[in-house]
């Protein structure tokens, strides 16, 4: 299977980086200037301080009003990003305006007042992508060093500089203007959305926490009905506990959509809960965490009508190809935890989840399928419906489900534990750690170790796994899938930043804790029909990729194009004014 659309998305998080100190970027502007203070001695009195005046002056300008001024608008941006601004548009000036004095002197005020107007278009790009998506809001910030450069070199040349170098600042400041709409039309026509407010809005979040992504994820969205299986377990004098398994995906990044699904969901009731992961790819992201309640209000609802029983099967294993299912029986559900360890384990498409169900549901009311969400070895296509991997899974549960009819189930006993971990979420670890579900059917013990975080990475399962049976008979280790933990890239599996040994004493934890809080446990389960979810919809990752790989290929020619066409009516300015 080829390298899917999610994957080429998070191939363009190469071109994001941090900023660097303001200090650093203030440090190279003025080292620049002095810099050309001394090629500039050769001109004579007439060169003294040319850098200093006519380059690091209006890039420290503009580093000390263009925050304050994004500020009064309602914007934000930091004085790291307004240094390295002024301080790559002070490089970009100084390479214009030198390369004509390797030719003649004499066209010094023509590059530099090229370079004024390209970095008057440099920095109205970034601000309006960075910043504020408007253009017109814009404008004074971007104008501040190409105007401060355009009073010092009316000053430094002769007096039709001026009417010169506005024209030119007013020509690329045109040009960027097309060059914007161009950028923005095919993210508008096929979505209706502003490609550079989508920049703004992601950048508002990754700085300031802002949820206003969410609302071009509701405007791109649509509405679709999932079921979602839920199993109920209740002890005397003890809190009940609850595993649900939502067929939508916790993503798509930090706190933005359902990103946190796993623990919303969680706090939400008075029981303790575990989400692990269903059956859904990211075109199931939820458009906003107020999509959650739809989910919880239906499995809710389900409880009034709740028939509880106290048998179960122990569990068992099947396996079939690359797909390893652990499986045990409560009454007449079906609970089926499936992992392809040591082989890659990513996404199950929804339709698939259904055939599952589908599968299970001809001898079973209730099935609880899981997707352990336990292997990550880069970041691949989602297993689709029709695939090779896709025809194991549906043989391997084929027999799990028939295997099971025909077992004993005898009393049950349950333990819950629930372990904070001391690693952060940049560290691979969501908000709600370890949370440990253990099941006790005829002397045998089962663990379901659930870890609050987006995979793990390969062979971090089979040693945990393996560390967990030397304490109960049978395990299985499976994460929320939570995106919590994902704010640039997809790739941050457990594991993968903490060694496995400074987190598995935590696991282990759990285990012991599970296993102190063993009672004796009647259990039920339900189907909820969770309806007008709004996701992100069907195909729609595909088809935004698709746009954006488009406008990237077409980004560079359409640059360039406009850039030489500035250039050219920059002559023809030159010779008609001068």
């Amino acid at each position: 299977m080829g390298a899917s659309t999610d994957v080429t998305i998070a191939r363009l998080t190469k071109y994001l980086f941090t900023a660097p100190s303001w200090r650093r970027s203030l440090f190279i502007i003025v080292l620049l200037g002095l810099i050309v203070d001394g090629a500039s001695i050769r001109l004579g009195a007439h060169g003294q301080f040319l850098g200093t005046l006519a380059f690091t002056l209006p890039a420290l300008v503009a580093t000390l009003l263009t925050k304050p001024l994004i500020n009064r608008l309602g914007k934000q941006i930091t004085w790291n990003r307004s240094a390295l601004l002024a301080m790559a548009c002070t490089v970009f000036c100084v390479i214009i305006t030198l390369c004509s004095a390797l030719a003649s002197f004499n066209l010094v005020p023509l590059l530099f007042a090229c370079g004024l107007g390209f970095i008057f278009a440099i920095r109205l790009l970034v601000l309006v992508a960075i910043a504020d998506y408007r253009v017109p809001r814009m404008v004074v910030p971007a104008l501040i060093q190409p105007a401060v450069g355009v009073i010092v070199g009316t000053l430094w040349f002769s007096q039709p500089f001026f009417l010169f170098s506005v024209v030119l600042v007013l020509v690329f400041g045109l040009g960027c203007v097309a060059l914007i709409w161009l950028i923005e039309r095919p993210l508008y026509k096929a979505f209706h959305i502003k490609g550079l407010n989508f920049i703004n809005a992601f950048i508002a979040h990754n700085t300031d926490g802002s949820r206003s992504m969410e609302d071009f994820f509701r405007e791109i969205g649509e509405e679709v009905y999932v079921p979602q299986v839920s199993l109920f377990f209740k002890r005397n004098e003890k809190n009940g506990v609850i595993m649900t398994v939502p067929n939508v995906h916790p993503g798509p990044m930090g706190e933005i959509g359902g990103g946190n699904l796993p623990k919303v969901m969680t706090r939400s009731f008075t029981e303790t809960v575990l989400v692990p992961h269903g059956c859904a790819t990211h075109d199931f992201n939820l458009v906003s965490e107020s999509e959650v309640s739809k989910l919880v209000d239906a499995v809710k609802a389900t409880q009034a009508g709740l028939e509880y029983e106290g048998r179960a099967s122990i569990a068992y294993r099947v396996t079939f190809g690359s797909v390893d299912l652990m499986y045990q029986r409560f009454g007449e559900t079906i609970l089926i935890v499936s992992t392809r360890s040591p082989a890659k384990t990513e996404d199950l498409d929804f339709p698939l989840g259904l055939a599952i169900m589908a599968e299970g549901r001809r001898v079973y009311k209730h099935v609880v399928f899981i997707d352990g969400h336990n292997c990550m070895t880069e970041i691949t296509s989602p297993v689709m419906a029709g695939s090779l991997i896709a025809t194991e899974y549906l043989r391997a549960v084929r027999t799990a489900v028939e295997a099971a009819a025909k077992v004993p189930q005898r009393m049950v006993k349950v333990g819950v534990a629930e372990v904070p971990i001391p690693f952060t979420r940049e560290q691979g670890f969501g908000d709600l750690g370890v949370q440990v579900l253990v099941v006790e059917v005829d002397d045998q013990q089962t663990a379901y170790v659930l870890l609050d975080g987006n995979n793990i990475e390969a062979g971090v399962r089979e040693v945990i796994r393996d560390a967990v049976l030397e304490i109960v008979d049978e395990a299985e280790v499976m994460t929320t899938d939570s995106h919590v933990v994902n704010t640039i890239t997809g790739k941050n599996p457990i594991g993968l930043n903490v060694p496995v040994a400074e987190f598995l004493p935590f696991i282990l934890r759990g285990v012991d804790e599970a296993i102190a809080d063993l009672s004796t446990a009647e259990v039920a389960a339900s189907t909820a029909c969770c309806e007008q979810v709004v996701v992100f919809g069907s195909n729609r990752i595909a088809q935004l990729a698709c746009t954006v790989n488009a406008m990237l290929v077409y980004i560079a020619p359409l640059s360039f194009a406009i850039l030489l066409l500035a250039f050219l009516l920059s002559l023809f300015a030159y010779r008609a004014l001068l």
